[in-house]
């Protein structure tokens, strides 16, 4: 009997606890392509027209975020390229009601996670380690989990133990 409930209990906490990682992971990976306001291809704009990622993202290489462009930088080009394309119309909306573009953010970190892009653009790394080749991407699409993991096996190959990471408490 003694065995039994030790043997329910188990087969209980272990069913907990596969659905627990199962709904993080169905919460987590749900979207992987969500949804934008505006369809934008980086394969058309850093694929076929060679934009380098740092002249939208102007943030990366100084901040924590590598930041969105604003409606002001996309309609740089777009006041004379393509204007009448109808993802341009609905740019052009937003530039003529003076509203940023709700972009939908793809990837996301904990709050607790202190990462910053800077460090890793300054360590030479190219973006598409971690967001794939978004070059010939025509929708935005989430191709690593960012988890712990996925982070410690590359700073592990990398062997990056300065004091400042996750190495600090996670020896």
């Amino acid at each position: 009997m003694k065995y039994l409930i030790t043997l329910i209990t188990l087969a209980v906490t272990g069913a907990v606890c596969f659905g627990i990682g199962y709904a993080i992971n169905i919460t987590y990976f749900n979207d992987k392509t969500p949804t934008q306001p505006i369809n934008f291809s980086h394969k058309i704009h850093a694929g076929d027209n060679q934009i380098p990622c740092m002249y939208c993202h102007i943030y990366a290489d100084r901040s924590r975020v590598s930041g969105v462009p604003n409606v002001a930088r996309c309609m740089g080009c777009h006041k004379v390229i393509k204007t009448d394309a109808p993802e341009i119309v609905k740019l052009t909306a937003y530039w003529d009601k003076k509203e940023p573009i709700p972009w939908v953010k793809v990837y996301n970190v904990p709050d607790y996670v202190h990462f910053t892009h800077k460090r890793h653009i300054k360590a030479g790394l190219e973006c598409k380690m971690c967001h794939g080749d978004v070059a010939s991407m025509s929708k935005i699409t989430k191709v690593s989990s960012l988890e712990m993991g996925w982070c410690l096996n590359c700073h592990t190959k990398r062997d990056v133990k300065d004091g400042r990471d996750c190495w600090t408490c996670h020896k």
